[in-house]
């Protein structure tokens, strides 16, 4: 029996400053991925809120400008609480299209803001999520640091038909496929601790949203699954000058140029065995899709299991906030 998952990748920019825009670009490109028989979607890094590049937030190393406290405030405003009414609403489309979402977000938290992955399932809804354990450089300035609480490998079962209940004629056993899950963001993909505490997890389907457009990104990720023996689906933002508001940071409003590329994609899909499946994407946004045989993950660790039978765990021990995985 086939253990076959079809996935999307959406390589998209945020509609900045506009959450209603942003959630009806990510209803379009859902329905488009269904249409092409996807079961699971995964968005880019901060796609709910987005990815204000170039922006300084008014600050400099002992010194914050109220400039910079109005853009902050801003940009606050247009993250979402996790779970909210906008998770309800995405879980809506997620059970009308009978399709897995993976969400980068901008998650706000009192005054705190987080990078934020969610998982929204058909038949759960908003299920759990994912913060950024290690803001990049200057993030740090704007997002605070996730912790162990929310580093989740979620399990769950993908129809390769809608799922109608009582119905006598669908074969379960032959309709589902049970995978899990994972998500890491963007630069927390060079944690190799945390690469491995995934692994040890039995993660076979890898997310890793991101806002990384360079080439070595796309070396990165086939490492990634090569090492661990997964699936790895990448999504990039795509962005140019016009998709950010005028006064952005990098923006001169009396030199615009609409098509300057500011973020430039670059999502990728690739198997256990490092090979590239879908991607690289570039200079434009879009979809990949890629059909994943889960029972690749298997055929892969016949020679590397770099948590089983590769580990050398008479030597090497990982231990997460205390306990030892």
């Amino acid at each position: 029996m086939s253990r076959v998952v079809r996935a999307a990748v959406v390589q998209a920019c945020t509609e900045f400053h506009s959450l209603d825009g942003t959630l009806d670009k990510l209803t379009r490109f859902a329905k488009e991925a269904r249409e092409n028989g996807a079961q699971l979607i995964v968005f880019p890094e901060a796609f709910i809120g987005g990815y204000p590049k170039l922006s300084t937030f008014g600050t400099a190393l002992g010194v914050r400008s109220d400039e910079g406290r109005e853009e902050f405030l801003k940009y606050h405003q247009n993250a979402i609480e996790v779970p909210s009414a906008t998770t309800q609403e995405i879980a809506r489309i997620s059970k009308e299209l009978d399709l897995f979402f993976v969400i980068g977000v901008i998650e706000k938290d009192g005054g705190t803001l987080y990078c934020t992955v969610i998982f929204i399932t058909p038949s759960d809804g908003y299920l759990c999520k994912h913060r950024k354990l290690m803001p990049t450089a200057f993030e740090r300035v704007v997002w605070g640091n996730g912790d162990a609480s929310t580093m989740p490998v979620v399990k769950h079962t993908f129809y390769k038909q809608p799922r109608q209940e009582n119905d006598p004629g669908l074969d379960a056993d032959t309709n589902a496929v049970s995978s899990k899950l994972s998500a890491t963001i963007c630069w927390e993909n060079y944690m190799p601790l945390l690469r491995t505490f995934y692994y040890a997890n039995g993660t076979e389907i890898y997310c890793a949203p991101t806002v990384d457009a360079r080439p070595s990104w796309q070396h990165t990720m086939r490492h990634i699954a090569l090492e661990g023996r997964c699936f790895v689906l990448s999504a990039c933002q795509y962005s140019e000058e016009k998709d950010y508001p005028l006064g952005h940071a990098g923006v001169d409003p009396s030199d615009r140029n609409p098509h300057n590329v500011m973020i430039g994609g670059g999502s990728i899909i690739v198997n256990p065995l490092g090979e590239v499946l879908a991607g690289p994407l570039l200079g434009k946004e879009g979809v990949l899709y890629a059909d994943l045989d889960l029972d690749d993950v298997v055929r892969g660790k016949f020679d590397l299991d770099v948590v089983g039978h590769y580990a050398r765990k008479d030597i090497f021990q990982l231990s997460v906030a205390g306990k030892a995985i």
